[in-house]
């Protein structure tokens, strides 16, 4: 296995860092890494150094950081184009060494806490074989690069597995786009939705059969035995309940439904229960939501081609002037000025991790 540095992308997409240093050799050969490095509270020892473990939210803000220096609204697409899959590691050899692709599939989900605590991933079978990511501990608002690398990764693996051009039956992004890109049909060749409720990817149920081409029974039970070892000592998840409480609000909000007792069935606890976690972290349901649409609306009205009024849609206001008003107290502007002028997206400095 190739050795990673600084000039060649060789390092792990899925592992929590992994798609931060990736993006970090495709920007130092054009821009000063640096001081977007630090906005997203890393240093260039961190970014650079693949034994450093990088926390999902830090490398979120850095990929974010990145891709609007670079102008590259496709950067973890483009991401997940360019690595050796057997980088991977465990996550690679675990699923090329089972027998069938749904075994594949399943260990993934399994297993994928070991590199990423970030990101909860299900397995499912019926009719479709479905996948679907789920962010734990993360604000979910604030990415598209990172799932959109993790979703063209895994359609590679898959084809790689098998032997064959599969393509899924359909795949879902809980983030909006105005467009499906170009880019994304070719690769996917399937249905596309953004602004979905759920993070997920399908392929037909009877693909779970597809054997893999290099199965290998004995080194597949000798690697499950040491991740299961593994994720026995891996740290319970996070339970910070204003991201779950972010998470859960993101698809209510253009019904009109993102109401405290929507959200508090959603998390399976009573209304009061939830204004009482939430107030253990200094914050009020009305304060979540507020926050949150803000930085929603400043998201959204990067997107040129989105009318003020779908905006105010998207963030559950059912008359412009009422996201006219919240707007102007957010910014001292109104949404048009602002969208007729660059949106510079900022995040707060991170602990370094």
């Amino acid at each position: 296995m190739q050795k990673a540095d600084d000039t060649r992308l060789t390092t792990l997409p899925t592992a929590t860092g992994s798609i931060a240093r990736a993006a970090y050799v495709r920007a130092s050969a054009r821009i000063d890494v640096e001081p977007l490095a630090r906005r997203a509270g890393l240093t260039l020892q961190q970014v650079k150094n693949p034994d450093i473990r990088i926390t999902v939210s830090n490398q979120i803000r850095f990929l974010n950081l990145v891709a609007n220096a670079l102008r590259d609204d496709l950067l973890g697409f483009q991401l997940a184009q360019d690595f050796d899959l057997r980088t991977m590691g465990l996550l690679y050899y675990i699923p090329a060494s089972s027998e069938t692709l749904g075994d594949a599939l399943q260990r993934i989900a399994r297993y994928s806490a070991i590199h990423n605590e970030g990101v909860h991933i299900t397995h499912r079978r019926g009719t479709d074989m479905v996948m679907t990511f789920e962010y734990v501990g993360v604000s979910r608002s604030i990415d598209r690069h990172q799932i959109e690398c993790f979703f063209a990764g895994l359609v590679r693996l898959c084809r790689q597995l098998t032997g064959r051009h599969l393509l899924p039956s359909r795949i879902r992004f809980t983030h909006r786009r105005a467009d499906v890109p170009v880019e994304f049909k070719a690769l996917f060749g399937c249905d596309i939705e953004f602004g979905s409720n759920v993070d997920d990817i399908a392929y037909p149920g009877a693909t779970a059969q597809l054997p893999v081409v290099t199965a290998d029974p004995y080194l597949n039970s000798l690697l499950i035995k040491y991740c299961d070892e593994a994720l026995s000592r891996r740290r319970a998840r996070s339970r910070a309940w204003r991201l779950r409480a972010e998470n859960a609000i993101v698809p209510l909000l253009p019904h009109g439904q993102a109401r405290i007792t929507e959200v508090s069935q959603r998390l399976g606890v009573s209304p009061r229960t939830l204004a009482r976690r939430l107030a253990t972290e200094g914050i009020t349901f009305s304060g979540v939501l507020d926050n949150l649409r803000f930085d929603l609306a400043k998201r959204y009205l990067q997107e040129q081609d989105l009318p003020i009024s779908e905006v105010a849609w998207l963030l559950g206001y059912r008359e412009t002037s009422a996201f006219n008003h919240a707007f102007k107290r957010w910014t001292g502007k109104t949404p048009t000025q602002a969208h007729s002028e660059p949106v510079v997206v900022s995040f707060p400095l991170a602990s370094s991790a």
